[in-house]
């Protein structure tokens, strides 16, 4: 074993020692929170506890009457006069290059059972976001490979967007898409609430060898407690900013973000929040921003890279204006719309165009893209408008000459834009495509003057 590994094995024991203590003793135990005297003034919000020496909890209110604690796991066992044991500061982690292509849990710790070295320096699970007058604009366009996203809803690098869709639409394969064919250096992916059966089945099947090759996931199931899967979004974005730092490119993918603020619903609730919006409590509409902040372009006065995020957002029986989804709208930089009544047409990516937003345009495009984009726009929403008439009869052929050319385009850039997990293409190849298609139904583009046709 060679000296910098040696080191690197001291360095993980060390940080795991036990820094100064102060104990204290149950006294009531209830629901997920247990009320912990004798702590006196040394609690903190987000301090780290060991209750019974087993159970680690993290402490989440504090009062008169005593410390509040929430478990990393359950108080099977605890009861009243057990001892607990308060450790000052909220814990960091170490990332490191080799965390590449490793799969760890919301503390860091690898799921595989093999060793993984701790990096140079600590980064906080919980830092502030970037000074926006420090940072960036954002960079250049980012090449997904996933034909309707590069043409109508374009990411630049920092960029942040959702994802928005029901259960079962196709987000977790939108994301393995993006995952292997995102130009970007490295990938961090924080699988948050995640069903435990379709860890795997993402991994390899859908992720493959290809995109975990440059990928960092973290994951925490739905069966863990709500402190383990609000981390898990937590340490994903320390290691993205660790890469960041690095220089790096960086594509940051949590799923979910609701399964986050659920977690964060169910803290609040049990540190006593009094449920606010539809039963979610104060500190989650706090705790969004915080964490969607942390994201996007790099310091203008270093040589850090950028962390370009996309969000998923599960949002409930497909209602888009649900209290987290116009939250998290609000916050990024755009949204991509995955609709369920495409998803059932056998159309993936099940992408809403009409009502998919990208902030990054129109700077994001050149202006014989911008101009091909916005005649498909046009007359892809003119095909909306008359789709139900036409499906009925109610429309005859010939009477409006640019709803004829809209109906013809719909039909055959429906069929381009769907796509399979494994099929990539150039946005520059999409763009050509989708000027012929527009050509051949006959629908007008508003070239730039002095500007060539697509071949």
């Amino acid at each position: 074993m060679d000296r910098p590994q040696k080191f690197s094995q001291l360095r993980s024991a060390m940080r795991k020692l036990p820094g100064p203590i102060v104990s204290g003793k149950v006294t009531t135990v209830g629901g997920l929170g247990l009320v912990a005297s004798g702590l006196g003034e040394s609690a903190k919000i987000g301090d780290r506890a060991c209750v019974a020496g087993r159970i680690p909890a993290e402490v989440v209110a504090t009062s008169p009457e005593g410390v509040r604690l929430l478990p990393f796991g359950t108080w099977d066992g605890i009861g009243r006069g057990d001892k607990v044991d308060l450790r000052a500061g909220a814990a960091d982690i170490f990332p490191g290059p080799e965390w590449v292509g490793r799969v760890v849990d919301a503390f860091g710790d690898p799921l595989d059972g093999i060793e993984l070295p701790d990096g140079p320096c600590a980064y906080p699970l919980r830092s502030a976001p970037p000074d926006a007058f420090d940072r960036r604009v954002m960079g250049e366009k980012l090449e997904t490979g996933i034909r309707s996203i590069d043409l109508f809803t374009p990411i630049c690098r920092g960029q942040r967007l959702g994802i928005f869709a029901g259960s079962g639409v196709g987000k977790s394969t939108l994301m393995a898409m993006l995952a292997r064919q995102t130009n970007a250096d490295v990938i961090v992916m924080g699988l948050v609430g995640e069903r435990g059966r379709e860890v795997q089945d993402f991994i390899t099947r859908d992720l493959g060898p290809e995109g975990m090759a440059r990928s960092a996931v973290v994951v925490a199931t739905s069966d863990q407690p709500p402190l383990v899967r609000r981390q898990a979004a937590y340490t994903a974005t320390a290691i993205a900013e660790y890469y960041r730092d690095q220089g790096k490119q960086v594509l940051l993918m949590i799923d979910s973000v609701t399964r986050f603020a659920t977690a964060q619903r169910e803290i609040g609730l049990a540190a006593g929040e009094p449920p606010a919006t539809r039963g979610y409590t104060p500190t989650v509409f706090t705790e969004l921003p915080r964490l969607l902040e942390r994201s996007g372009p790099g310091s203008a006065n270093s040589k850090s890279g950028d962390i370009t995020a996309l969000y998923t957002v599960l949002v409930d029986g497909d209602n888009m204006s649900e209290p987290i989804a116009d939250t998290v709208r609000g916050i990024l930089d755009g949204h991509i719309v995955l609709d369920r009544k495409i998803a059932e047409s056998g159309r993936f990516p099940a992408i809403d165009i009409g009502r998919s937003v990208s902030r990054a345009l129109p700077d994001c495009h050149i202006q014989l893209e911008q101009a091909i984009m916005n005649a498909a726009r046009r007359a892809l929403a003119r095909h909306s408008d008359i789709e139900d008439l036409a499906r009925i009869g109610a429309y005859r052929h010939g009477t409006d000459r640019d709803t004829d050319a809209a109906i013809r385009f719909a039909k055959l850039a429906y069929g381009f834009l769907s796509q399979g997990k494994r099929d990539p293409h150039t946005s520059e190849e999409a763009f050509a495509t989708m000027y012929g298609l527009l050509a051949e139904a006959g629908v007008d583009v508003d070239l730039p003057q002095q500007v060539p046709q697509p071949a």
